[in-house]
């Protein structure tokens, strides 16, 4: 063979490897603690993306241990990174407050939304035994908030808003022995917060009857938080939508990702959302609506997405 053709040869090789190694895109996708519902929806995405993309993107599930280690770790991570957060912590970071004081990085001003996934939930969930129907008839109760959990700050935090500190008594229990203290009448209700239905709230209606709670207008005002609804049937014994609060969630990537990656993960999102909702209800409560809650700029991909869809995006966005 000639040197002309050896060399023609390898660099067919080299061609045919080097698209073999590319055809499939690999993601590490971070969001939470192994167990928790914000893992298994890691999960179902990973396999979406699977399914919705012949296997030309791969999704590999980190376990996190929360949302500030998830953006912190964008100064350290490459173009195949995809974490989830609260939109409110990434405005943090890239102003350098509150947890991210004094550990500004450039690298925060490159964090860039993708889509909206499920968002934490309060649920104030009342044994019916218990007759409480409004916050003010919570007086006296036995209430169980558990501790150290996005849902146990914020119960505390309304307890004190609307007047209830002191005037009802907090269990010490961990929030997993909730259902079984509610069916026991060791309490009266609990406090939850995570993506509706919520596993444990569908458990406490199914097995004993609950109420859970609605906030007025004056008391969403006061939380400082989303206005969420959870329509009606959602819950057993469920007649009518529930008004409550909520923290929304994003999945965010940087610009280190490339716009045709960052378009072919959220168009397959919302393309395979209908069919996660079949296996987990917490999809159903997704729509382009909740874009309004990213206060940070989107991926140019993904924006490359919105536009194909008719979706209207903000200035904030671009």
């Amino acid at each position: 063979m000639t040197l002309m053709k050896s060399i023609g040869a390898a660099a067919a090789v080299a061609l045919i490897l080097t698209t073999t190694a590319t055809a499939e895109t690999r993601v590490t996708y971070k969001s939470a603690k192994a167990g928790s519902s914000y893992f298994q929806m890691a999960v179902q995405i990973a396999e979406a993306m699977k399914a919705g993309t012949g296997g030309d993107i791969s999704v590999t599930v980190e376990e996190s241990q929360g949302s500030v280690q998830n953006v912190m770790e964008v100064r350290a991570r490459g173009g195949d990174y995809v974490f989830t957060t609260p939109p409110a912590l990434v405005g943090l970071a890239q102003g350098g407050k509150a947890m991210f004081e004094g550990k500004s990085d450039p690298a925060f001003a490159e964090i860039r939304a993708l889509f909206p996934i499920p968002s934490l939930t309060m649920h104030f969930v009342m044994s019916q035994d218990s007759g409480v129907t409004s916050f003010a008839e919570m007086e006296g109760k036995t209430i169980l908030l558990g501790s150290g959990s996005f849902g146990a700050r914020e119960g505390a935090k309304y307890l004190e808003l609307f007047g209830l500190e002191g005037k009802v008594t907090v269990a010490d229990s961990e929030l997993s022995n909730a259902v079984n203290a509610l069916k026991n009448g060791q309490i009266d209700g609990f406090v939850t917060a995570g993506s509706f239905p919520a596993p444990n709230v569908i458990e406490a209606a199914a097995s004993t009857g609950v109420t859970v709670l609605s906030l007025n207008d004056e008391q969403i005002a006061q939380s400082k938080r989303t206005r969420l609804t959870i329509p009606a049937g959602t819950y057993t014994g469920q007649t009518e939508d529930i008004t409550t609060t909520s923290l929304p969630v994003v999945a965010y990537s940087t610009t280190k990702m490339d716009d045709d990656t960052a378009y072919m993960l959220t168009k397959t999102y919302w393309e395979t959302r209908e069919n996660m909702a079949k296996d987990a209800a917490w999809w159903a409560g997704v729509s382009a609506d909740m874009l309004s809650n990213i206060t940070t700029q989107i991926h140019p991909g993904a924006i490359r997405y919105y536009k194909e869809i008719g979706v209207s995006l903000n200035d904030a966005h671009m």
